[in-house]
């Protein structure tokens, strides 16, 4: 069978667009050498802490790595359970499970997709030191029961918002709810920064420097510096060095390079711009798509700003008259449209049903798995694209 042919750039890939101000930052950081985690770097985090509304921000290589710093800056370990959704990426649970924490899943919202919260105090324990809302596919979770809970329970919220940037509930942004707010800038994201790259942000000194020690290396240094943190000049005085360093632990190299960084100055520049185009784009689908029967399309809850890093769509194949798998094959094969899973949910697999899951255990993410598609939705499509994409799927639904 032949390779289709794509149309439109209608695919989930590259989430957003690059231009002249992208090209004279890459420029401008080539002339000074190209450095490792610089100036460009500090200047990104202050621009994105104060976009979210916090007081810390520190750029990494990428979202997986935000997630794994947002563990370590709260010190989860062994003995410790972290609870979060079973439809996410597998670095959500990752970051916990790799530290040798227990992980845990609470079904989700079958309109939101996101973390469940009326099913959540049934999960908690003791020993339950953090959970893990996602936003998913760029709406938030319900932060304000998820935040009564911690309140009551005493358990660390960290924001997986790596769909979410720009996202708001209420007026407050994505990332400014919880203990750690976690960012990527893939390629797919509404921002980039040249292919990877990822952000953490927090109010709380003391879970910034753990974070921030263990992203380079637990390095200490004497002075400011761009990469590493303050040595303690009473334990390590100066005297006739210029230069010292000390580790406080065996830490990671998590960092960005500047180069990266000017990319996503000048992104964070026009998200809002970006976020825009995408929520009219999202918009043309859902008028276009609401009469076909056998589709559930996305809600937005009140008071969400929904940035739409995908477009999430249900399908009922008994009324639809297709399956998801079906539809995904005919969508590519026959008018050129790449349709995305988004996601596998974790229990079902093998990483996690060594863990003790199965299958059947989450029964609105088993619906999910078994039902929901994701659309293209970018802030580079054009009307013809999107009109291409909306007939290609009245089409397919007369079948």
């Amino acid at each position: 069978m032949n390779k289709p042919q794509l149309k439109h750039d209608l695919q989930i890939k590259f989430g957003s667009e690059y231009g002249e101000p992208e090209e004279k930052a890459v420029l401008e950081v080539l002339r000074r050498g190209a450095p490792t985690s610089g100036d460009y770097c500090v200047q990104f985090e202050k621009e994105f802490a104060a976009y979210c509304g916090t007081k810390h921000a520190r750029v990494v290589s990428n979202g997986t790595a935000a997630l794994f710093l947002s563990m370590i800056g709260l010190d989860i370990g062994p003995g410790d359970r972290v609870i979060t959704t079973p439809l996410t990426w597998i670095a959500t649970a990752a970051a916990p499970a790799t530290l040798g924490a227990e992980v845990d899943f609470v079904d989700i919202d079958p309109v939101t997709y996101n973390l469940d919260p009326n099913q959540l105090e049934a999960k908690l324990t003791p020993n339950t030191r953090a959970v893990i809302p996602v936003h998913l596919y760029g709406q938030i979770a319900d932060m304000t029961a998820l935040r009564a809970l911690a309140d009551k329970h005493g358990f660390a919220l960290v924001e997986d918002a790596c769909h979410a940037i720009g996202a708001s509930q209420n007026g407050q942004m994505s990332g400014s709810f919880g203990s750690v707010g976690c960012f990527s800038f893939h390629e797919q994201k509404n921002i980039s920064t040249l292919g990877e790259g990822g952000m953490v942000v927090t109010d709380d000194a003391r879970i910034f420097e753990r974070m921030a020690l263990y992203r380079s290396h637990c390095t200490r240094v004497h002075g400011e510096s761009t990469k590493y943190c303050k040595l303690d000049e009473e334990k390590f005085p100066v005297g006739k060095k210029f230069w010292w360093q000390d580790f406080d632990d065996c830490g990671y190299n998590f960092r960005m390079t500047d180069i990266q960084a000017a990319v996503g100055s000048a992104q964070l520049k026009k998200a809002d711009e970006l976020n825009q185009r995408r929520i009219n784009n999202a918009a043309v689908l859902t008028k276009g798509l609401k009469n076909i029967p056998g589709l559930q399309l996305p809600v937005v809850m009140p008071g969400n700003k929904h940035v739409f890093h995908l477009y999430p769509v249900m399908i009922d194949p008994d009324v639809f008259g297709m399956n998801k798998e079906d539809f995904i094959y005919n969508m590519w094969y026959d008018y050129g449209i790449k349709v995305g899973y988004h996601y596998i949910p974790l229990h079902w697999t093998s990483a996690f049903r060594r863990r003790g899951f199965q299958k059947g255990d989450f029964p609105n993410a088993d619906k999910v798995g078994e039902q929901l598609i994701t659309l293209p939705v970018n802030p580079r499509q054009t009307a013809e694209a999107l009109d291409y994409l909306v007939d290609s799927i009245h089409k397919l639904s007369k079948r």
